[in-house]
């Protein structure tokens, strides 16, 4: 059994040992067919090779030539160019010495054509010299003298001519201005339906019989004494019949003290307690009566937007007058008039319209703070939110310069508002010096033979001498004239003045 396995195994080992060695064999026959092919290709591959290093041998060896010969060339167009430049570069270097030497040949001509002009202009100004010692002997006078003689004389002619030309333009356009103006302001003036209010500064209350005049002193004037001290109104108690007299700088003082007396006059109860009690409720309806007629004047010009401190202020404006005129009145219908001259003549129709409402609001606290009524309410516009050019409006509504048209157009509405006849009244005595110093002031130039006032101080008319004064110097003559009355006095409104100048022909028959 043994000896059987053992012959299986080795039969085993034999067939594989003959497989083995089969497989070798053609093992080694496959690397050697594979290792022939390889060398085959190896060899083809150095063929090829070689083929290709030949093959660019022979195109580097080409495309050295081309290189070669194409440095050659440029090389050769170089040095063809550099010739060329050489060449040229020499002919212009004979070219500027052949200049310099022209230029050497011009200066010296130069030169000796510079001295004989040298020579030739002391000449003439030998003879120039020995001309003007001749004309100077023979005109007597120098030439700095005559040159002064002529400048005048040319001056003369010029201020003539000047003046003749300024005296036709004016009368030119003075016409047409005139019409304009004339226009606007009474289209302005006609739509403006106002009442003139002139009313005098004091207070008067009734009373109902002289025996109230005792019950208002009470004893030892203890009444009277108390009214004055709470209202700070002086009240003036005199022989006249049933009539007491209120005095005060303050207006708002005056009515609060008017409101409270006629309110005890009626009670008939007048004691120290109950005239502080009607005092102050006196106070409290003034205030009131202050606002709603501040109120009341915006609504009626049509303005919104203010601050209510200022329409106080306003409303306060009610119990001030300003020669006569109630100032409230007065700056409504300046309000108005501002707004239709903005609107004819194409400025800001607001600015104009709130600037005429203010200003004169600067009189209601002219008794409180120092210094002129157009600064004061020029600050209070500023300090409540006016815009700037209503602000200018205000300020500038004195003034003869303005900034604004807006400005022009409030002081000129302000101006026609106070020139209104009956507007304003003054006392014979003012009336009487104001027309005097304006006719003083007429006669006061050279030339003026007579001068007189007429329409209330609004016009005057200047008589001239006819042989001192021509018509250019009449023209010259009003001007200066109303520039003196504008610089010396103070009036309303506006002055016009009048040169005339009369001429007369006399001849006698035999």
């Amino acid at each position: 059994m043994e000896i059987t396995i053992f012959l299986t195994v080795l039969a085993v080992a034999g067939i594989a040992g003959t497989g083995v060695a089969s497989w070798l064999v053609y093992r080694s026959r496959v690397d050697g067919k594979r290792v022939e092919n390889a060398k085959e290709e190896a060899n083809t591959v150095i063929v090829q090779a070689e083929e290709e290093k030949r093959r660019i041998l022979l195109e580097t060896q080409e495309e050295v030539l081309k290189l070669r010969s194409t440095g050659e060339n440029e090389i050769k167009e170089q040095r063809q160019e550099l010739n060329r430049l050489e060449r040229r570069y020499l002919q212009r270097e004979e070219q500027l010495e052949k200049k310099g030497e022209a230029l050497e040949k011009q200066r010296i001509s130069l030169t000796a054509k510079e001295s004989e002009v040298e020579q030739t202009l002391e000449q003439v100004s030998e003879l120039k010299d020995q001309q003007i010692r001749a004309l100077e002997e023979a005109a007597g006078m120098t030439v700095d003298e005559a040159r002064d003689l002529i400048v005048r004389e040319g001056e003369e002619k010029a201020r003539h001519e000047l003046a003749r030309r300024t005296y036709d333009l004016e009368r030119e356009y003075k016409v047409t201005a005139e019409e304009n103006a004339r226009r606007i302001i009474t289209l302005a003036i006609n739509r403006l339906a106002t009442d003139v209010v002139s009313e005098t500064t004091t207070s008067i209350v009734s009373l109902p019989n002289d025996e109230m005049k005792g019950r208002l002193i009470g004893r030892e004037g203890r009444n009277i004494r108390a009214l004055e001290s709470m209202t700070g109104v002086d009240i003036v108690i005199d022989d006249t019949p049933e009539i007491v007299t209120l005095s005060c700088f303050d207006p708002v003082r005056r009515e609060v003290a008017r409101l409270a007396l006629e309110r005890l006059v009626s009670d008939g109860r007048i004691q120290p307690a109950r005239i502080e009690d009607t005092v102050n409720r006196a106070q409290v309806d003034i205030e009131q009566t202050i606002w709603k007629a501040g109120e009341q004047s915006t609504f009626d010009v049509g303005l919104s937007g203010i601050d209510p401190e200022l329409i106080r202020y306003l409303g306060q404006l009610k119990y001030r007058y300003s020669y006569g005129e109630n100032v409230l009145k007065h700056s409504i219908e300046v309000c108005l008039l501002s707004g239709m001259l903005a609107a004819e003549v194409g400025a800001n129709i607001q600015v104009a319209k709130i600037g005429g409402l203010l200003h004169d609001v600067g009189k209601a606290l002219t008794h409180e703070v120092a210094g002129p009524h157009a600064e004061i309410g020029a600050e209070l516009a500023q300090k409540y939110g006016i815009n700037h050019n209503s602000y200018l409006s205000i300020l500038e509504h004195h003034d003869d310069e303005h900034s604004t048209i807006e400005s022009f157009i409030v002081a000129s509405a302000d101006a026609i508002s106070a020139a209104r006849p009956g507007a304003r009244k003054e006392s014979l005595e003012q009336y009487v010096k104001r027309l005097r110093e304006l006719e003083d002031t007429a006669i006061g130039f050279g030339g003026v033979e007579r001068a007189f006032a007429i329409q209330a101080g609004r016009e005057v008319r200047v008589m001239v001498k006819p042989t001192d004064i021509d018509d250019i110097g009449s023209a010259e003559l009003a001007r200066d004239i109303a520039r003196k009355v504008e610089e010396d006095l103070v009036f309303p409104g506006q002055i016009k003045v009048t040169v005339i100048r009369e001429t007369r022909n006399v001849e006698i028959a035999r």
